[in-house]
């Protein structure tokens, strides 16, 4: 069984919970996609989403396509999976791999935001706000003395922000509509509208049915201290005259 597909990120929506709780997801296309090759031992598969012409493609790509006999697509990803031993060359894979109740991790890029400076990039707290400061929203002292004498790698400093790659966890499948290929997501997911996505199923939480009752517990019992307290009871309890 494959852990994940390719889609298309549609954009958000919000919809009603049995509870009848508001809850804001993100529509996402999700394939069809289409197997072009099996990897038996390192228990991958890897797929192609969205179909264009042959004419679009270069000719190694074309000459690949051709030699499987699957038509060209747009983008192709190597997906882990359990089992390969149901899935063939040229096969069309689904929304019906995922299932309502299902956790994913969404990876993809991230809408670019150009050039930005220290408080938008990296929620800096900025200089103080009274009148003469000169020092508001400014990058600050980042240099150093003798030691080590240099702009130290990785500091925070203003410059591009967004447009790289950036995956959300543990999200909530909510609903899954398998006619249109379309799956509900709990939350916000990386990237714009029509952007690519690749949804794997989650390695941190696994599957819990949407319809399933939370136990509540109203009063946590601890059995140290009533020991405790049926001995103290004891003690003070006094002794029966014969």
């Amino acid at each position: 069984m494959i852990k994940g597909l390719l889609g298309k990120k549609i954009g958000m929506t919000q919809i009603f919970d049995r509870d009848g709780n508001l809850v804001p997801v993100t529509a996402v296309e999700v394939g069809p996609c289409t197997i072009l090759e099996l990897n038996d031992k390192d228990k991958k598969v890897k797929v192609g989403f969205e179909e264009i012409k042959a004419s679009h493609v270069n000719k190694p790509d074309a000459g690949y396509f051709k030699k499987i006999g699957v038509a060209p697509t747009r983008y192709s990803r190597e997906i882990s999976s359990v089992d390969n031993k149901d899935y063939q060359v040229g096969q069309q894979l689904k929304a019906d791999v995922f299932r309502a109740g299902d956790f994913v991790d969404v990876t993809g890029i991230s809408v670019g935001k150009g050039f930005q400076g220290g408080m938008k990039r990296w929620h800096w707290e900025g200089g103080p706000g009274g009148h003469g400061s000169m020092h508001h929203r400014r990058v600050g002292s980042i240099g150093s003395t003798t030691f080590p004498g240099r702009t130290l790698k990785g500091h925070h400093m203003p410059g591009h922000m967004g447009n790289a790659t950036a995956t959300v966890q543990n999200l909530r499948v909510m609903d899954v509509d398998v006619e249109s290929n379309t799956i509900l997501i709990k939350g916000g997911i990386p990237g714009s509208n029509n952007s690519l996505v690749q949804i794997n199923k989650s390695f941190k939480r696994s599957f819990k049915a949407l319809d399933e009752v939370k136990v509540v517990i109203t009063k946590k019992v601890n059995p140290m201290k009533q020991a405790k307290a049926a001995a103290g009871a004891k003690k003070a309890a006094p002794a029966k005259k014969k």
